[in-house]
Order: C-alpha cells, then structure tokens, then sequence
C-alpha cells in the first residue's frame, strides 16, 4: 500500500521508536561520531519525528528544539524526557524560526519526501549556521530500496521522490552554500543484529554492499 507520508507517519508514530530500523541506527552511529561536543549549542532537528536526534543532542546538554509536519510524531517526541514543549507542527519549506538562530540544523530522512529540495535548503541556511543532511543514499534508492514499514500485517510504502544530486535545485553548493564534509556510510557488523531482530539476516551481506546512507555538511548562504 502506497501511503502519503503525512497519513503514512501518522499511522507510523505509534510504533516508530520500537521498529527495527537499521537505517536510523546507522546513521546514529556514523553521525554521532561525527557531531562531537555539541553541549550549549542551538540545535535544530528539522523533520524531528519522534525527536530522535532532539533526544540524543539533549543528553549532551545541547539547547534543542524541533519542527515536524506530522501531529503524531510530535506527540510522541513530547512524552520523552525534556522534550515537551521544545518541537513545533511547521513545514520545513517555511521554518517559524527567526535568522541564523540555530547552530546546528540537522535534517534527517527528511528531503526524500520533498518534491523539491530547493526551498527547504534555503530555510535551514536562514535560521542555521551549519546543516547537516542526511538520507537515504541515490545508489540505494536506484537499487530498489523502498522506504516503507509494516503496521496492522500490512506494507506501506512511503510517497518518496529521488532527487540528482547535480541538479542546481538539489545542489546545496548551487544555492550558495559551501560544503565541509561528506560521507557514504554502509551497513557493518554493528547493525547485524537489527537485521536479525527483524528476520532479514539473509540479505545482510548483500545490502552491506550498497551505500545506505547519504550524509553531507555545509556552512549556510550568509556565513
């Protein structure tokens, strides 16, 4: 079943954080690494969902505060710990935030639903100094991945689009920013037992193969 992903996050929220989710727990790990001490800096998690990256830059006593589309996956970020009241039912294209307010935006899994990149690309180098933009990697995407989840035995896949890379409207250093890292992460050992859990061991070592996660950094338009 091909779902919208407004009404498809929204049936999804209620079982978001128990789901077996590889992808997130790779980028956690490889992005985590990356972010290093973020203690007292204005984060942004745009795309929040259930405030899986609010929640991790928290505990590390970042200030943090999110924006999602999806009324449900609000809620649930808002029963965990610290996390009520910090996250806010926007459109990421129009952020109620105002400029070069945060330190760090981060956006993850989130542009794939977009059919256009452009206009959410600009809004987080407006209230941001620093992105951060993560998802799923085009060669995973162009080797038949789907984004979807099971709920009530039945599968629903995500309305989702790929975007070019080169394309100027995809193209963050077309728009003006400036790029500072990039990195192609994989499945490794450490999500085998995810595979596992959710009885898909047997195509481990095949998807292993294939860049599953896309994550770049930039400095915004006026920094």
């Amino acid at each position: 079943m091909v779902v919208d992903v407004i009404e498809g996050h929204r049936i999804w929220s209620s079982q978001y954080d128990t789901s077996p989710n590889p992808l997130l727990a790779l980028e956690t790990r490889v992005l985590g690494a990356l972010l290093g001490e973020v203690a007292g800096r204005r984060i942004l998690d745009a795309g929040c969902g259930t405030g899986r990256w609010m929640q991790w830059a928290r505990q590390r006593n970042a200030i943090v505060v999110g924006i999602d589309a999806c009324r449900e996956m609000i809620a649930e970020a808002a029963r965990k710990p610290g996390l009520a009241g910090r996250s806010a039912l926007a459109d990421i294209r129009n952020l109620p935030i105002r400029d070069h307010a945060i330190d760090i935006a981060i956006c993850s899994f989130t542009l794939g639903y977009l059919p256009s990149v452009s206009a959410a690309i600009r809004e987080l180098a407006r209230v941001a100094r620093f992105l951060i933009l993560s998802d799923v990697h085009p060669a995973a995407l162009q080797s038949g991945w789907k984004r979807s989840f099971r709920a009530h035995g039945e599968l629903c896949e995500l309305t989702h689009y790929q975007h070019s890379p080169g394309h100027p409207e995809n193209n963050p250093e077309a728009l003006g920013l400036t790029p500072v890292w990039r990195v192609e992460a994989a499945f490794d050992e450490p999500e085998r037992a995810i595979f596992q859990a959710a009885g898909k061991e047997d195509i481990f070592e095949t998807v292993r193969r294939v860049p599953a996660v896309l994550i770049t950094a930039w400095t915004g338009i006026s920094n």
